[in-house]
């Protein structure tokens, strides 16, 4: 399935729907099927990712090691090779975006 089919199909046409509301649906599709935990490497240190979280104006991934948690912009975060299962909601999210 491509990207758009993906965005497309379950997120909406983006006719009439603010893009709140396609945030909203991207993320719950993300949470539904990407496959945390996952380990990335983010500015060299491989951290955990937890669960994926919704804030006002982006999508982001809460990140884990040790004791340390902080929160990345989805956006921003590297997958792993070979990425998670479901990572192509990720995708999907990355181009919604334009990125």
């Amino acid at each position: 399935m491509d990207l758009e089919s993906l965005v497309a199909g379950d997120v909406g046409d983006g006719g009439d729907q603010v893009v709140e509301d396609e945030r909203t649906g991207l993320f719950a599709m993300i949470e539904e099927h990407l496959a945390v935990p996952f380990t990335a490497t983010v500015l060299g240190v491989e951290v955990t990712v937890r669960k994926i979280d919704l804030t006002a104006d982006s999508i982001v991934a809460v990140c884990a090691r040790g004791r340390h948690r902080q929160r990345i912009d989805l956006l921003d975060l590297p997958l792993p090779t070979p990425p998670p299962d479901g990572a192509a909601w990720v995708d999907a999210y990355r181009h919604w975006v334009g990125r």
